[in-house]
C-alpha cells in the first residue's frame, strides 16, 4: 500500500460516516494531541531498559502498535487536509537539518 492509497482509504471511511465536517485542521490537530499523549502514557513511567524492551509485553506491544496507528491516521488526514505532502515535507526537513547539523567527521 502506497501513503495515496492510505490518504484514500481514510478519504472512504470517513465519508462513508459523513465525518468530512469534523475533520477540520483544529479538530484534526487535537485529535492528533491526543492520541500521542496516549502513547506517551505507555512509556511515560518506564524505565529506559524498559522502554527498550516494549514489546516483551503482548499487551503493551498491543497498545504501543495501536497508539502509533492512531498519530500516523491522524497525522495523515491533518496533511490530506491541509494539502500537505508527507514526504515532501519530512525529505525537506531532514534536507535542512542535514545543513543546520552537519555529521562529524570521521
Amino acid at each position: 500500500m502506497t501513503l495515496e492509497n492510505l490518504h484514500q482509504r481514510l478519504r472512504d471511511f470517513a465519508a462513508a460516516r459523513d465525518w468530512e465536517p469534523f475533520h477540520t485542521p483544529k479538530n484534526l490537530v487535537m485529535a492528533l494531541s491526543g492520541e500521542v499523549g496516549e502513547l506517551t502514557s505507555l512509556f511515560q513511567w518506564l524505565t529506559p531498559e524498559e522502554s527498550a524492551k516494549w514489546r516483551s509485553d503482548p499487551d503493551l506491544a498491543h497498545n504501543v502498535v495501536d497508539e502509533i496507528a492512531d498519530v500516523t491516521l491522524y497525522l495523515l488526514q491533518l496533511a490530506d487536509s491541509l494539502g500537505v505532502d508527507l514526504i515532501e515535507a519530512a525529505n525537506a526537513k531532514i534536507d535542512r537539518n542535514e545543513h543546520r547539523f552537519p555529521a562529524p567527521e570521521r
